[in-house]
């Protein structure tokens, strides 16, 4: 189950890959009529029309980023299978179907129906789209249906799966849905605390991939919060909407990076340059784009510790800007480039004050992760015993990405021990045939930050930004 979430975790960053270009046009839109937010220019109200356009469909670039992610082989029949499963069950299950099934008026239809347009039907939507694929894609129907073999077959039975699947949410959803909106208003109610809870559970639970799931209810309209929705469009409250986002700013921009001069400074002497290499890499990412993965798992497996630490100063941040308070958005992540585009939107609030809490998030990690690194003899990269570690061959600053994928592969145990290979926006991630086979000090001579082992059949190597290209050439290879 698990690893089954897992996957569905990783094939949202392809559609999540998308957001960044509408907090661009947000951004352009917004700093051009910062007041009238595109009624007092035509230019303005073009590129935030044109960025709503992306914001707006989440739950369907959900569906279908989802269905492709997933599928074994990526391939465009699954996306259509998500979009036939979107299709079929949001409209069984709107509120004008719903009223005329009860033979009521659609002012007495339950209010769930009219949120089922969602991030969580759209991510469900996927599973189904890719499940019917994987399962349907080679079927070999008799002559005189031959036809609709093989690919042909899967939007039929997508569509059929669909309609069952919808008389189930028929009864179930009701419920689902109010038991997401009580939790949503839970962590509401408790203010300034439950943006707190929100945004450590949140980086707690990356390492099990599930803060996507998390992340629907409190940025999308899972719910009725949809943070990320309001506070781009301006219909949210102003002092309110921005909160389950602002606190990641200090955290993403000064803090890990601080965290990771305090690990590169309480490395050993010999292996400082290595860990250098690491930390930069994983440090600007962090800074500019908000992407923490390389820096996260550089460390959270090896000093787990640690990693509970960060997961609460997130939380102890977010708190702060919510009192002060301060209020920020982005359409991918809390880096640099998102904070800039974001002082002009609809509910921004002294996004200034970033400066001085990403200063203060800063002084914090560094003098808080040297302490218990040292305290509790952290293993974290560059302090590992003797017999543990070497020295990189390939530095993540070099762009030599077959040889960092020839690297890699042999410590999977080469081409014969894989079963299937995938990436996610930081990590390549591979189900294995033997485990015993595989070896973690070859794979980290690539340069790789960490090597992450689900199960006996799953290893996960975390690449960075640049997996893509490490990831093609595997392909490749194989």
């Amino acid at each position: 189950m698990m690893k089954y979430l897992q996957r569905i975790g990783k094939s949202l960053m392809l559609p999540v890959a998308c957001l960044p270009v509408a907090g661009i046009l947000y951004g352009i839109g917004y700093w051009i009529d910062p007041t009238g937010w595109g009624a007092n220019s035509v230019i303005s109200a073009f590129f935030i029309k044109a960025a709503s356009a992306i914001i707006d469909q989440i739950p369907l670039l959900f569906a279908i980023g989802v269905s492709v992610g997933m599928s074994k082989d990526r391939d465009g029949t699954s996306a259509l299978a998500g979009l036939v499963s979107w299709l079929m069950i949001t409209t069984l299950l709107s509120t004008g179907a719903v009223a005329m099934y009860r033979g009521v008026d659609a002012a007495e239809v339950p209010a769930a129906f009219g949120k089922i347009q969602n991030a969580f039907i759209g991510i469900l939507t996927g599973v189904i789209g890719a499940g019917c694929y994987n399962r349907f894609r080679n079927t070999k129907l008799p002559d005189w249906l031959a036809f609709f073999s093989g690919k042909r077959c899967v939007a039929i039975v997508t569509a059929g799966v669909s309609i069952v699947a919808a008389a189930i949410l028929y009864f179930v959803w009701p419920m689902i849905y109010g038991g997401l909106v009580a939790f949503g208003t839970g962590i509401v109610g408790l203010g300034a605390f439950g943006a707190g809870l929100y945004a450590m559970l949140n980086r707690a639970l990356i390492p099990f991939g599930l803060h996507h799931a998390l992340n629907a209810v409190f940025w999308f309209d899972t719910a009725g919060i949809n943070d990320l929705g309001n506070f781009w469009s301006g219909n949210g409250t102003q002092g309110v909407t921005g909160m389950y986002m602002t606190g990641f700013f200090p955290v993403m921009m000064f803090g890990l990076p601080a965290g990771a001069l305090a690990m590169y400074h309480e490395a050993k002497t010999s292996r400082r340059k290595a860990a250098a290499a690491l930390f930069m890499a994983g440090a600007l990412a962090s800074f500019f784009t908000g992407i923490t993965e390389p820096l996260e798992f550089s460390f959270m497996f090896l000093a787990p510790g640690l990693y509970l630490i960060h997961a609460l100063l997130t939380g102890v941040f977010t708190i702060i800007c919510v009192l002060l308070p301060v209020r920020c958005g982005f359409n991918f992540s809390a880096g640099f480039v998102d904070w800039i585009l974001s002082f002009k939107a609809p509910m921004a609030e002294n996004p200034w004050l970033i400066l001085p809490i990403g200063a203060a998030a800063a002084v914090v990690y560094y003098f808080v992760f040297r302490f218990f690194i040292r305290k509790f003899d952290f293993k974290t990269p560059g302090r590992e015993d003797d017999d543990e570690a070497e020295e990189m061959k390939i530095e993540l600053a070099d762009n030599d990405f077959t040889r960092m994928a020839e690297i890699i592969l042999a410590g999977l145990g080469g081409k014969e021990n894989i079963k299937d290979i995938d990436y996610c926006a930081t990590r390549i991630r591979t189900e294995i045939r033997d485990y015993t086979k595989v070896d973690e000090k070859e794979i980290k001579k690539s340069g790789a930050p960490g090597v992450i082992r689900p199960s006996k059949e799953s290893v996960q190597v975390v690449v960075g930004p640049k997996v893509q290209f490490v990831y093609d050439e595997m392909k490749k290879m194989l």
